[in-house]
């Protein structure tokens, strides 16, 4: 029963509301231990009744770090459903729940959105309540994938109820036994309602119920002070004058001590049996009972308990605790060789497998060289699975229990390196130092420096992260593995500058790699396309899909290790190679799965879609990407997808949504300015600025100084752009493509003289057919007839100015469409209509736009759900929206649409 919590009541209604109505929605609820989290999600469960399935799962603060434990339990009983998910989606949980193999490796975004499609698969036939109980003691696996799913629900019908402990300014990560917790930054931004406690009249109403109102005077007055309105404090402390004398203790101290007496009335053979279920982290009553009777505790110790109301047994014979204070407390008060025996009991009652392993593990208190073994194999399992922080803690482990000096060695590394793949970069760090404190191996070293320069580089310290891996590179290693931190390195160089760039690739130049190695293909074609672009020296650029088969067949892993030439061949204006091998690698990592390198693919893929002029393709493929690179906190990505869109934003006319964007873009990482800070200034340059920010080898801030040079022309400050245009020169000397060329030769007829201005323009438009590059060469029109009208040649600057206005028009360049039409207004010409099919396809978002062309190809919502990582209700749900907005009313019209 809840004592008052309306506002609580009337949040957990709209949202049951909404699922009945076939939106989803999320809720986290955040307080204080014992203020009412609980009691609220069974309030949802009652409130739901008989219309919804619930699924639902509990945290345990002691589980060991065993990877997807809480998803496993809150999804089991949808594992019939599995069979429904795309064989990728498929794969990736059933890996992540022991049914299957992980092979090649899960990645962490795919089981978050195979989390998400069996959500939407156990709500296809009535609405689904989730409910999740101390969200701070998930393992992080768990917690990722469901966080996940959570940002992506839209339309499928599901009420996902989470709840966290809160200390008032933060998330409590600590808890009541010292634990470590999980990291719940990642809850930032999920929509929140935080508990405080009961009014007076509520608390003095439970109070009153709980006592039969036989409490009074000082005592009364003094436990409605010490409680405070928490309800669990009203329910469990004690109740007289001398039971409230210990006052000035924590409030969930005192509680702690509550529970301790509670349990210690209790005879020992229950005492024992209640430790064996707080230590067990899935709540399996037969395993429970199977320990405990190896510690001379039989089935009916259990009985007393029950009695006592500390816990209950469910239909499905799992065992839990009538709250976490009380495990944590049983599991506290208990002597270090109890829970030693506790362990180890459990370990002996579980079948083979990682769950028997870690309680053996966690029992040894002595070097177990056959246990250690035991504990790496189930390391590598959980990094097969995707879940590093649990790999890291088994490794860790592992070291621990290791006989020989150098094998534990060799552990710690192993565990430093899964640390730095969960992101726990200081834990990373600790165990480098650790292991590096006990080897002279300078492989070891290496790999360790490596591990350090991961973690400086995604905190922003780009200088430190580059130094060390140049320097890893450089010492009595295996040219393979040189290659591979070399190549990290001109990664963390890109962003320090010019010269360290160089210095990298003139390292990976000179590596001594043989042809079957799988990254020599891309250690060869890397400099070739960078250091030209720098004004160095470098051997001609083979062409990009030649360089990716000689990858793939030396066994380089497709697309991870591909993506890389994406960019490389960008820099020297290949767009077109990019753009085809961009978006093979993209479909190649939807249908494998890999889709946590998707964001770095759709941010190279949108750059070449830029360049040729499609701008809107440009925009649907960023946007995903975008909404990708932030379920997974790819900070990185996440910069530079919106400082993409920003710049369309500014092409588009959209000065807010620019702004924003660009705000967006440029927070900084703790150490250094943010990675889509040239693409960020472009755009902010395009509205307002005469800037392209420090970046000049960059990819944006090369392609941005014709914007740079027509803005200096302009404004009447042509020396600003002296220095840009020769650097960009010799830029498009070394791309050597038409397109380049006439960019070059717009920028010459901006700049001067004026009597050359004509020929410049008149050779750069010759040069802009067949290349497929519609935006560029209106622009270079626009400016031509501009030219001509101040030249007082109206009659023939027309043609120029109308063919400039009707491309600006179909690609949704506002800005440039009316400067084209006040121009062409002035020739005394009237400006013609804007087609109507491109005008209707306009108005669609861009997630509408990418699911209106794959349904137009004749793709079924499923589908397209599989392709685009949508529930197939969200993929319906955005057809309806779009369909209105387009006039039409069917997929065979909208197939119709398409094609004219």
């Amino acid at each position: 029963m809840l004592y008052g919590r309306e506002q609580e009541r009337a949040a957990v209604d709209a949202l049951l509301d909404g699922a009945r109505g076939g939106r989803s929605g999320v809720l986290l609820l955040r307080g204080e231990p014992g203020i009412g989290k609980t009691a609220v999600l069974e309030y949802a469960v009652a409130a739901a009744g008989d219309g919804f399935r619930v699924v639902r799962a509990t945290g345990v603060e002691y589980e060991a770090e065993l990877p997807f434990a809480g998803l496993s339990l809150l999804l089991a009983s949808g594992l019939d459903r599995l069979d429904a998910l795309p064989g990728p989606q498929r794969r990736s949980l059933e890996g992540a729940f022991g049914l299957g193999e992980a092979a090649g490796g899960a990645d962490r975004l795919l089981t978050g959105l195979a989390t998400l499609g069996l959500l939407a698969e156990l709500a296809s036939e009535q609405p689904l309540l989730c409910v999740v109980d101390d969200v701070q003691w998930l393992d992080r696996s768990s917690l990722d994938a469901l966080l996940i799913a959570a940002r992506r629900l839209q339309a499928e019908g599901v009420a996902l109820l989470l709840a966290a402990r809160d200390t008032g300014a933060g998330v409590d990560v600590g808890g009541a036994g010292g634990g470590a917790g999980t990291d719940l930054g990642p809850l930032a931004g999920l929509p929140e309602l935080r508990l405080t406690g009961l009014a007076e009249p509520d608390a003095v109403r439970l109070l009153d119920d709980r006592t039969g109102a036989a409490l009074t005077g000082p005592a009364r007055r003094r436990l409605l002070a010490e409680a405070a309105g928490n309800p669990l404090a009203l329910v469990e402390l004690p109740v007289t004058e001398a039971d409230l004398a210990s006052g000035g203790l924590a409030l969930s101290s005192r509680l702690r001590i509550a529970f301790h007496g509670q349990v210690t009335g209790l005879p020992p053979a229950t005492q024992t049996l209640l430790l064996v279920a707080a230590a067990e982290e899935n709540g399996e009553l037969d395993v429970v009972l199977a320990a405990a009777a190896a510690l001379g505790a039989g089935a009916d110790a259990l009985e007393p308990a029950e009695r006592a109301g500390l816990v209950t047994v469910g239909a499905d014979r799992r065992l839990a605790f009538r709250h976490p204070l009380l495990r944590a407390a049983v599991l506290q008060r208990a002597p270090l060789q109890q829970r030693l025996a506790a362990h180890r009991a459990l370990g002996e009652a579980l079948e083979e497998g990682d769950r028997r392993t870690w309680h053996l593990a966690l029992a040894a208190t002595a070097p177990d060289a056959g246990l250690a073994d035991a504990l790496e194999r189930t390391a590598a399992r959980a990094e097969a699975r995707g879940a590093h922080g649990g790999a890291a803690a088994a490794y860790e482990r592992a070291a621990g229990l290791t006989p020989d000096r150098d094998g534990a060695t060799r552990r710690l590394v192993l565990a430093a390196e899964a640390a730095t793949e969960e992101g726990k970069l200081e834990l990373a760090e600790a165990l480098a130092d650790r292991a590096g404190a006990r080897t002279d191996s300078v492989f070891a070293h290496a790999l360790l420096d490596q591990v350090r320069a991961v973690a400086h580089f995604w905190r922003g310290a780009y200088p430190a992260a580059y130094r060390l891996l140049l320097d890893a590179a450089a010492t009595d290693i295996e040219p393979a593995h040189a290659a591979r931190m070399l190549l990290q390195a001109f990664h963390a160089a890109w962003y320090v500058g010019e010269e360290p760039v160089a210095t990298v690739l003139d390292r990976l130049a000179a590596l001594p790699l043989g042809a079957d190695e799988p990254l020599a293909p891309l250690a060869w074609h890397l400099p070739a396309a960078v250091l030209p672009a720098l004004g160095r020296p470098a051997d001609p650029l083979p062409d990009v899909r030649a360089t990716a088969a000689a990858a793939r067949k030396a066994g380089a892993e497709s697309p991870v290790d591909l993506v890389q030439l994406c960019g490389a061949t960008l820099v020297l204006g290949r767009d077109h190679e990019t753009l085809e091998l961009a978006a093979e690698l993209t479909a190649e990592a939807r249908a494998k799965g890999t889709v946590g390198v998707l964001p770095t693919l759709q941010f190279f893929l949108a750059e070449a879609e830029l360049f040729h002029g499609r701008h809107r393709d440009a925009e649907v493929t960023a946007t995903e990407g975008l909404a990708l690179a932030r379920d997974t906190g790819q900070a990185q990505w996440t910069s530079q997808l919106a400082s993409l869109l920003a710049c369309l934003a500014a092409f588009a006319g959209a000065d807010e949504r620019c702004a924003e964007l660009a705000a967006a873009a440029l927070v900084p990482g703790s150490a250094a300015p943010a990675a889509g800070e040239p693409w960020a200034h472009w755009a902010l340059a395009l509205l307002h600025a005469l800037t392209t920010g420090p970046y000049r080898h960059h990819v944006g801030a090369t392609r941005a100084v014709p914007d740079l040079v027509e803005a200096a022309v302009r404004l009447g400050e042509p020396e600003r752009a002296a220095e840009p245009y020769e650097r960009f020169a010799r830029w498009a000397g070394a791309a050597g493509t038409p397109w380049a060329e006439a960019l070059r030769l717009r920028c010459q007829a901006l700049l001067g003289p004026d009597e050359l201005a004509e020929s410049a323009y008149r050779a750069a438009l010759d040069l802009h057919e067949g290349a497929h590059r519609p935006f560029e060469r209106a622009r270079t029109a626009l400016l031509y007839g501009e030219w001509l009208r101040r030249e007082r040649r109206r009659t023939d600057a027309r043609p120029y100015l109308g063919a400039a206005l009707e491309t600006f028009e179909r690609l949704g360049a506002e800005p440039w469409a009316d400067r084209a039409r006040t121009e062409l207004t002035a020739t005394g010409t009237a400006a013609p209509a804007p087609a109507a099919a491109e005008g209707a396809l306009t108005m669609l978002t861009p997630q509408e736009l990418q699911i209106a062309r794959l349904a137009a190809r004749g793709l079924t919502n499923r589908d397209i759900a599989a392709q685009l990582f949508l529930s197939p209700r969200t993929v319906g749900h955005h057809l309806y929206k779009a369909y209105p907005k387009l006039g039409i009313a069917s997929r065979t019209e909208l197939a119709a649409l398409f094609r004219a």
